[in-house]
């Protein structure tokens, strides 16, 4: 046994190691959209946010791992914040989005992982929140967790993901720079016929238009034909869908986490969602049949915070007029697109499961095909 949990420390170590090794879109001179990023270029440029990982790479069959997105700080429960879920295809597993669409709330932490392991990562996020204190009488819970199939490269069915991975995962959250790639809940997962994984980008408007900032976080693990900032990468690298000679699986999932500061209540952060989906058709994603895709949306502005410890019936709330989201709705397109790439880019070559190997994306041969359509700034 300890000669086992040696060789997956090793593993995960040289992991990480590599990943470290991996530039980021943007560090490459691929700069998508018009808008400029926040400090970090990630979720956590939204104040308050944490992201936390568990990595689970044990032996030569198990990667896997768990993510989770804490919307703030504090307490969740008693401090809620107004969230929205949108599903642009419904080939999915999703745990707790029934009650945020009938509440527009969140009231937990978010967790990401493997499709079989949803229910393991809901009862630890339960049992966080009901060890809170001042929550020894709750009774009911609403634990929101997202999954992808990563059943290619770990070995699923036997759902090596426990609870102690959720709390590890709980624990670790913090704000600032965000591990990206071969991570978490990306540590099995495919996209675009590639190594797909943990992504994230953000987007932060000019002061004209009230400088409020969107993060996003993805688990990419879906088909379709890679496109990066317009040029045809999947099919000069011919590895796309309906490419004659490699087999390809289109169908797969995204989960997409959308932040943002700007004071919107549940029917604007719908709204917002929507539009997280369209950074998908970007980068050649089409939700094809077996893919899940869904968007959850939340604001962090304490003017539309829900506390309920306050007494009385009524809560007052400032929220952006209809008018003034449509530069937010802007923003989540952009960091959502370059979230995507981000976890493409920061992803590493990962052997797993039957021994499946899924190869990172080629960074050398995809910035020749930029250069090739003078897409990339030098």
């Amino acid at each position: 046994m300890k000669t086992l949990i040696a060789f997956s420390a090793f593993i995960l170590i040289a992991n990480i190691s590599y990943s470290q090794e991996r530039q980021r879109a943007r560090d490459l001179g691929i700069k998508p959209g018009i808008l400029a990023p926040g400090p970090l270029n990630a979720i956590t440029d939204v104040e308050d946010v944490q992201v936390g990982h568990s990595t689970v790479i044990e032996g030569e069959h198990i990667r896997t791992g768990v993510t989770i997105i804490m919307p703030h700080g504090g307490d969740l429960f008693k401090s809620r914040v107004p969230a929205a879920v949108y599903v642009g295809n419904g080939f999915g597993k999703a745990l707790g989005f029934t009650q945020i669409r009938e509440l527009g709330e969140i009231e937990t932490p978010i967790g990401l992982t493997n499709t079989l392991s949803i229910h393991t990562v809901a009862n630890g996020i339960t049992d966080y929140v009901l060890r809170q204190p001042g929550n020894e009488n709750v009774r009911s819970v609403n634990p929101v967790v997202g999954e992808t199939n990563d059943g290619w490269l770990n070995d699923i069915r036997a759902r090596h993901v426990t609870m102690d991975h959720v709390f590890k995962a709980i624990e670790s959250a913090k704000s600032g720079t965000v591990a990206e790639g071969s991570v978490g809940a990306g540590t099995g997962t495919s996209a675009l016929g590639f190594k797909g994984g943990i992504g994230t980008s953000s987007r932060q408007l000019p002061k004209k238009f009230g400088g409020y900032t969107v993060g996003v976080l993805v688990q990419s693990n879906f088909g379709g034909v890679l496109t990066i900032n317009g040029a045809p990468v999947g099919e000069e690298l011919k590895n796309h869908y309906m490419a004659s000679d490699i087999p390809y699986d289109v169908d797969g999932s995204i989960m997409i986490i959308v932040a943002t500061d700007a004071p919107l209540l549940s029917r604007n952060l719908e709204r917002l969602a929507k539009r997280a989906l369209l950074g998908i058709a970007r980068v050649g994603g089409f939700a094809s049949n077996g893919s899940g895709d869904y968007v959850i949306a939340f604001s962090t502005s304490e003017d539309v915070r829900i506390d309920t410890r306050k007494n009385g019936s009524t809560q007052t709330y400032t929220e952006l007029e209809n008018a003034a989201t449509t530069p937010l709705f802007l923003a989540a397109v952009e960091a959502t697109e370059e979230a995507i790439l981000n976890s493409l880019f920061m992803a590493t070559t990962v052997t797993g499961n039957r021994g499946h190997t899924q190869q990172a994306l080629p960074i050398a041969e995809v910035l020749k095909v930029m250069k090739k359509y003078n897409l990339i700034e030098k």
